[in-house]
């Protein structure tokens, strides 16, 4: 039976870095009244018989506050720009102005704030969930290096508590960008 492999923090605390990473990215996907780039990130257009992401056949950009301008690159891809940005969940309505895309943000309404703070809890909630589910990961490891004898009793508290260290600290970068979000979602 080969030996189980040594135990590296590290690994796991990048592993949870990356639900926090990915949480973020989620964020900026999420409407906030203000007109942000990263809004249209999720957004995939059918061109040229395959699927590409917006930024790969237009560049966006923010003008003013609640507009964002999308300059599509090439014009035979304007009207494939256009209805991929209507067809998405946003509820975002462009205006073609030749090979650009003027897409006003409209203001959100008190419902609409309430529901996106819900998707905002949703997805730190996942994030969280991942994050236990490399925690546990860390220390099924711990558990099988000690019952290998490769670690003792003691070694494998001390790294079990650094594993809980770093679960606690990533778990609070959650909540708090949660909080920002949210706070972000419902100032008026």
């Amino acid at each position: 039976m080969a030996a189980p492999a040594p135990f590296k923090l590290d690994d796991y605390k990048k592993r949870m870095d990356g639900a926090l990473t990915a949480l973020q990215g989620e964020f900026a996907g999420l409407r906030t009244g203000r007109a942000s780039p990263q809004l249209l990130d999720p957004i995939t257009v059918e061109v040229y018989g395959a699927v590409s992401p917006l930024n790969q056949v237009a560049s966006v950009t923010v003008p003013e506050p609640r507009m964002i301008s999308v300059q599509v690159w090439d014009k035979s891809a304007v009207s494939a720009v256009d209805k991929a940005i209507r067809s998405s969940s946003l509820g975002l309505n462009p205006i073609m102005d030749g090979q650009t895309l003027r897409i006003p943000i409209p203001p959100l309404t008190g419902e609409r704030r309430a529901e996106l703070a819900k998707v905002a809890g949703k997805y730190a909630e996942s994030a969280r969930v991942a994050v236990r589910n490399v925690r546990r990961d860390a220390m099924d490891h711990l558990k099988k290096l000690e019952k290998d004898h490769a670690i003792s009793e003691d070694e494998h508290k001390k790294l079990g508590a650094d594993v809980q260290k770093a679960t606690d600290e990533i778990i609070k970068k959650i909540d708090d960008a949660t909080r920002h979000k949210e706070e972000e979602i419902t100032q008026v």
